[in-house]
């Protein structure tokens, strides 16, 4: 498993949430990590998934 770092944001940039996870591997990451963002009720706010090497998953605006 990788560590993965989520992290979404208000419009002012005030953090609202930073949480790590762990998946197989990117593609998985990207399927799932936006499937919990939504379950989260976050994928409309401006957020990020990062792997471990700093590479970007996922980014919303």
């Amino acid at each position: 498993m990788k560590t993965y770092k989520f992290t979404a944001f208000e419009p002012t940039g005030k953090l609202i949430v930073e949480e790590t996870w762990s998946f197989e591997n990117d593609d998985e990451a990207k399927k799932k990590g936006e499937a919990a963002i939504e379950e989260k009720g976050l994928l409309e706010t401006t957020h990020r998934l990062v792997n471990s090497a700093g590479k970007l998953v996922l980014f919303h605006v």
